[in-house]
């Protein structure tokens, strides 16, 4: 047993070594590409004036959905925010998913709502919708009040009541700069055949002020736990889907801000009510179907539009919604399996597919193994100096490079933190971010596989503080 363990520890280890080089070496080639991605857009919309050309009657009109379930804390300023985007033919459309909370009656009074008679074709079943609401003083809203369903089951009631030929996916939690449909929008215009999904940049609010439902300034959240968070949004989505976006490797377009075509979501079924990632499973669905019927698409990411959400501040708030990011990413790569390695899906199938599979999806359970590895080294006193040394720097100090590189990105392409003292700390963040929090979250996500194993669906408790206490912040 011994000589087994002597031969197959070090191949452990190996193994382990040349994970986190092929991860976070694919990840330095995704910001490489973003960086170029970026810069190509840049230059391009340098040229062009987007507010001129969209106050066209061509531009395509959108239907903003936005599911609330006990929204009561932000829904007003979320609907007001959404209600000033500059846009020349929209509507939003609230689903009031079966809130226990003051989001309805919230809603009511501030917008004068009234319970009308309308009708819609039921393309897509859902729970029952109790009344459909309208105002006189806001001809553009119009709010859904139905028997609790969850978010897939509201966004395709949303979908039932759409008017327009595209649908933008919101959280109720969210604030959407001014300017974000005009930007989100372009794909659909420059390439109106083959564009299906374009997704957005998110970024937190935590630590914003926010007056008039617009972000009036960006600051930086007194939140430990929030400032963890900004250097991973700004990596995920600068860093991350961005440089997939360039390889047509998107799989995920948040459920914060994305826009779609609603025919071709109506024809595979709109969301899923049984997913517990409907985000991700929505975009890989779409994938399959076009592939299936050999229809030329096209899924994007664009890199200036920003949606403003809230990020949980507790442990125990973030533990449950990556724990629930992680479920719904097990659930959309185990029903997609098929697809694994198979040409007749493109680069979806040969490069996506894989990458999220083996690099996602498997990779805290690695990351878990070369921490438990390094630790039993350092507890049993036997310390492999060759491959403590380059753990730590492939696992810790390429992490923190990686870290450093978003940074370098957001300063270039958005340039949100004006204050030096907000980009030091980010900084500072981004290197603390691979002594402890990056540890935390590995366990986390290991956990997932046990609560995927066990069925697990909710979503669990989210506690939020909604924009209007940041309103009045110096």
């Amino acid at each position: 047993m011994t000589n087994v363990l002597n031969v197959l520890f070090p191949m452990l280890c190996n193994g382990i070594l040349v994970y986190f080089l092929l991860i976070n070496s694919f990840y330095f080639l995704f910001v490489s590409l973003s960086l170029v991605g970026i810069f190509r857009y840049h230059r391009m919309t340098s040229y062009v004036r987007m507010k001129e050309i969209f106050a066209l009657p061509l531009a395509k009109p959108i239907s903003i959905i936005v599911p609330a379930f006990n929204e009561g804390a932000g829904i007003l300023e979320s609907v007001r925010s959404l209600l000033a985007l500059e846009y020349p033919l929209y509507e939003v459309i609230v689903v009031n998913d079966g809130s226990t909370d003051s989001t309805l009656e919230k809603l009511v009074t501030a917008f004068e709502l009234r319970k009308t008679s309308r009708v819609f074709r039921k393309s897509i079943d859902t729970a029952p919708v109790r009344g459909i609401y309208m105002s006189p003083k806001e001809q553009r809203l119009v709010v859904v009040d139905k028997v609790n369903g969850k978010k897939a089951d509201a966004m395709n009631a949303g979908l039932n009541i759409a008017r327009y030929p595209l649908f933008c996916a919101i959280d109720a939690d969210s604030i959407l700069d001014r300017d974000a449909l005009l930007k989100v929008v372009r794909p659909f215009h420059e390439d109106p055949e083959r564009t299906v999904g374009v997704g957005g940049v998110v970024r937190l609010s935590n630590g914003c002020t926010i007056k008039n439902g617009q972000v009036f300034r960006v600051g930086m959240p007194r939140n430990t736990l929030a400032r963890f968070q900004i250097l991973e949004y700004l990596r995920a989505f600068l860093g991350g889907r961005m440089g997939m976006s360039m390889v047509n490797c998107l799989l995920i377009i948040s459920g914060a801000f994305g826009l779609f075509r609603k025919d071709i979501a109506l024809k595979i079924g709109g969301y899923s009510k049984a997913a517990i990632g409907e985000d991700m499973d929505l975009v890989v669905r779409l994938r399959r179907y076009l592939h299936e019927q050999r229809i030329p698409y096209r899924i994007t990411f664009i890199p200036e539009p920003i949606c403003w959400t809230e990020a949980p501040e507790k442990f125990k708030h973030l533990s449950r919604q990556r724990n629930r990011w992680h479920r719904g990413l097990i659930e959309v790569l185990v029903k997609n399996l098929k697809m694994l390695f198979n040409p007749r899906y493109g680069v979806t199938g040969m490069v996506a597919m894989p990458f999220y599979l083996v690099f996602e999806m498997l990779g805290p359970v690695i990351e878990f193994a070369g921490y438990f590895t390094f630790a039993y080294f350092v507890v049993t006193g036997r310390i492999n100096y060759p491959f403590a040394v380059n753990f730590f720097f492939l696992a810790i100090v390429y992490g923190m490079l990686l870290s450093m590189t978003a940074i370098l990105l957001e300063e270039y392409s958005l340039q949100r933190y004006p204050r030096l003292s907000d980009v030091v700390v980010i900084a500072a963040f981004g290197i603390l971010e691979n002594l402890v929090y990056r540890q935390w979250l590995t366990l986390v996500r290991v956990k997932a596989y046990w609560d995927f194993l066990r069925k697990k669906t909710e979503w669990g408790a989210m506690e939020k503080k909604g924009f209007t206490l940041e309103r009045d912040k110096p």
